[in-house]
């Protein structure tokens, strides 16, 4: 069965499906909320409690020192559960409040108050760079002689890229739900990507033992990364109130104070020094990437080794040096998001190959084939050879599918005859124009090589429960969460494959720290890969004592069989001692089970299931898996640091209105190698999702802060998540076929997060169309997200030059000056008046 539907499809629709907040709530459950900081960095000098204790409804306060330990975090520990005497960003937790009802909960938040006195904050890159405030270490991946090769090179390019965080806009906030138990355990139900932190965190913050601590995830209404580390600290604090009032505690923020206390992507500021040849070969790059982490750590050093290791991108670059460093600066911590850092590296990069095609005239289709990974240039910056290598034949497919030549030379005359026609009526040309040509036209073709696991080893291993009932039915558990990717739904193919049955004969059950602990986080793209494979490896085991049994069963008359003899006691056991050999003599397939050389020999699963039964042969089996020849060198930046590289290629035409600097995607065609897809159409779904949750990140999810550091883009009225009419007009997607592909489950390659990254081809794209606007060989650097504002300034910079050259307060107060003559009238009116 090559394509399944999701096997939470009938109950979305349906609208049945059970997230966090849809479990009904018990009689004495109270409601948890957070009191949280409006100061980006200030002194705590008071916190008073006294009208928040006389609102009816009141349950109770707890403040930091009523945790049992005083910091979390996922790499290095330190970020407080509550601020205890400083506020380090707008949207710090300072006082966790319980309360009987929504109603009252919301009176009591209303009633705390907080002193503060304020400390300057930190609230850019580089005002972090100038204070010297970082986190974690400078790092550095290299290869060659780069400063010999950067002197040498015939052409050299400086430059910068600016790239701005995004939302994950889940559609289900942070949420928890915390019972009390018996002897002071707890368990908890979470929104969460990663249940074993979470329970781990919750343990901390109460101060018991992992071992009475239970959380489980049903499902998520969506994470992207926002829930593999955030959502543990939202779980601490409804753990703190039912631990200590003895009473279930519920916490379900809001989409407001959501977007305001959770960190975001990682902005990121990239600067390089690149040399390249006549043809356009990259010869050198010396880069240098900066990243805002925000007040804590969180992920943010792991995702800037993600950024330095995808630098590269698709392109072979010989003599190689990136240097990253993050920056602490007063916002929320940012965190993980699809992608991780891989994004901002290739936007980096791709930025370069464009600047290179314009410097040399060149198309920039042209520079990518040249500096692609290819035979005998196919090892990365940090050692790793690139196997099953699909880069160049999907350049070569995918420009011949989408008709990339013949579009090409129609955009650049019917963009040429645009600006015929402006220059025709605007002589002062259209830098300086304030009517310009209302639609120009951009196509840009970049590829994708993600790195496929975990960069930091340890991370790279599951577990799975297969349980098979005497019915045919099984049970299957794992540490995958499923936060609508579909991962249950690949996991109970692949283990229905091997056993050759049905796969809506397979459950894959909630995910419970008590059924398999010391789980990673499902993400990295590697849900499936990981739990997968070990779910896959249980599976295996029981087909093997499955096998032996059949063996036996096929080879007496059936009025011997156990069903026949076991309560009798007549017959002997079936002894398991060759599972592997009779497992490779015996074909599982739609529902029987048949000997290789006797295909009439056969017996159907649910009966062989109970045959085993009776025969006391074990129907449950655990795995572990662990990737392996996983051996990168945190220190020395260089191994390999992926089990393989999914990859792609992404064409976008975009069309823009360039007297609002709207951007409308004409057409997209995309050709992924996924392997051997477990699930096609999930996969194509995840594809599309991906590219259209990355279009929005370079488009128009444009996080707004005002001077203090507070989030002000945060709701739906005031952030722009892609809608209907922002994807493209024309949206093709193809999976490429790739049979060479062996070392993953199944021969599937993952496909979560490097979807998202071919939307940078929008934004080069964009950069396309700008570039012919403006009839020159320099290709603009505009920032992400590429705004309609933003390309606006990009099309006509002098347009917006009265506008820079005072402040925006001034301007509206010019604007609504009145006019000496009715100044006078004023005047006079008020002199009678006063009369």
């Amino acid at each position: 069965m090559k394509s399944l539907q999701h096997d939470s499809a009938v109950t979305h629709v349906a609208g049945e499906s059970e997230y966090i907040d849809d479990r009904p709530a018990l009689a004495n459950e109270l409601q948890v909320g957070v009191v949280f900081s409006e100061k980006a960095h200030a002194k705590i000098k008071k916190i008073d409690l006294s009208l928040a204790e006389k609102t009816p409804g009141f349950a109770g306060a707890f403040l930091a020192k009523d945790f049992a330990h005083a910091h979390w975090g996922t790499i290095f520990q330190d970020q407080p559960f509550l601020a205890a005497d400083t506020v380090r960003f707008v949207g710090e937790g300072v006082v966790v409040v319980a309360a009987e009802t929504l109603e009252s909960l919301r009176a009591c938040l209303r009633a705390v108050r907080i002193t503060y006195s304020e400390l300057p904050p930190i609230l850019s890159i580089e005002e972090a760079r100038a204070a010297k405030s970082f986190i974690g270490f400078e790092r550095t991946i290299a290869r060659g002689d780069v400063t010999s090769a950067l002197a040498a090179a015939p052409h050299r390019l400086e430059g910068s890229v600016a790239i701005q965080g995004q939302d994950h806009f889940y559609l289900e906030s942070q949420a928890s739900i915390v019972y009390p138990k018996e002897q002071g355990a707890v368990e908890v139900h979470s929104s969460s990507q990663h249940p074993t932190e979470t329970q781990h965190v919750v343990a901390h913050a109460i101060g018991i033992p992992y071992k009475d601590v239970v959380c489980i995830v049903k499902r998520m209404g969506g994470g992207f990364g926002g829930k593999e580390s955030q959502a543990a600290w939202f779980a601490a604090y409804a753990g703190i109130v039912a631990h200590r009032l003895k009473r279930p505690a519920r916490i379900a923020l809001t989409k407001d104070d959501d977007m305001i206390m959770t960190g975001k992507r990682n902005p990121f500021e990239n600067f390089y020094n690149v040399g390249f040849d006549d043809e356009g070969k990259i010869l050198a790059l010396d880069a240098q990437l900066f990243s805002d982490g925000g007040a804590y750590a969180d992920l943010s050093t792991s995702i800037m080794e993600r950024a330095m290791l995808h630098s590269d991108n698709a392109y072979f670059i010989p003599n190689m040096r990136v240097v990253g460093q993050v920056c602490r600066t007063n916002y929320h911590p940012h965190t993980a998001f699809r992608g991780f850092g891989g994004p901002k590296g290739v936007a980096m990069i791709e930025q370069i190959i464009e600047e290179i095609a314009a410097t040399l005239g060149k198309d920039a289709l042209e520079i990518r084939k040249l500096n692609v990974y290819r035979p005998g240039f196919d090892t990365t910056h940090y050692g790793q050879k690139i196997e099953n290598n699909m880069l160049p034949k999907l350049f070569a497919e995918l420009e011949r599918k989408c008709n990339y030549v013949a579009r090409r030379k129609e955009i650049t005359k019917a963009n040429a005859a645009a600006r015929a026609a402006v220059k025709s009526a605007h002589p002062s040309g259209v830098k300086n124009s304030a009517e310009r040509f209302p639609k120009i036209r951009g196509l840009s073709l970049t590829p994708v090589k993600f790195g496929i696991s975990f960069t930091t080893r340890f991370l790279n291993q599951a577990n799975a429960l297969v349980i098979v009932h005497r019915d045919g039915t099984l049970q299957v558990s794992t540490g995958a969460t499923e936060m609508g990717q579909g991962v249950n739904t690949r996991i109970a193919m692949i283990v229905a494959d091997e056993l050759g049955i049905d796969p809506r004969k397979v459950q894959v059950m909630a995910t419970s720290t008590e059924k398999n602990a010391n789980t990673s986080p499902t993400a990295a793209s590697s849900g499936t890969d990981l739990n997968g494979m070990a779910a896959l490896m249980a599976a295996k085991k029981i087909k093997g004592r499955l096998a032996e049994v059949a063996r036996h069963v096929l080879s007496i008359p059936e009025a011997r069989w156990a069903t026949r003899t076991a309560g009798l006691g007549t017959e002997e056991e079936v002894e398991v001692t060759h599972a592997e050999e009779a497992a490779r003599d015996f074909i599982f397939q739609d529902g029987m089970i048949s000997h290789v050389g006797k295909p009439d020999a056969k017996v159907d699963f649910k009966s062989l299931v109970v045959e085993a039964y009776l025969n006391r042969v074990s129907l449950s089996e655990y795995a572990f898996y662990r990737i392996p020849n996983l051996h990168f060198n945190k220190l020395t930046g260089k191994g390999d640091a992926f089990m393989y590289f999914t990859q792609g290629a992404a064409a976008t035409e975009v069309s823009i209105d360039t007297t609002t600097g709207e951007t409308k995607v004409l057409r997209t065609d995309i050709l992924m190698d996924l392997g051997r897809p477990v699930n096609e159409a999930l996969d194509i779904g995840q594809v599309q999702g991906a590219y259209v949750q990355g279009l929005g990140w370079v488009t128009t999810e444009n996080l707004f802060y005002s001077p203090g550091g507070k989030l002000l883009s945060h709701s739906p009225s005031t952030y722009k998540i892609p809608g209907i009419q922002d994807t493209p007009r024309e949206f093709n997607v193809e999976l490429i076929e790739n049979f060479g592909n062996t070392i993953n489950v199944r021969g599937t390659k993952a496909v979560g997060e490097p979807p998202l990254l071919l939307a940078i081809s929008a934004w080069t794209a964009i950069g396309d169309a700008v570039r012919s606007a403006r009839g020159e060989n320099v290709f603009p650097r505009i920032k992400i997200p590429a705004t309609s504002e933003r390309i606006l300034r990009a099309i006509a910079p002098g347009a917006f030059t009265a506008y820079e050259a005072k402040p925006a307060a001034s301007l509206i107060r010019e604007r609504t000056k009145p006019t000496q003559k009715s100044s006078a009238k004023t005047r006079n009116a008020s002199k009678k008046a006063k009369k």
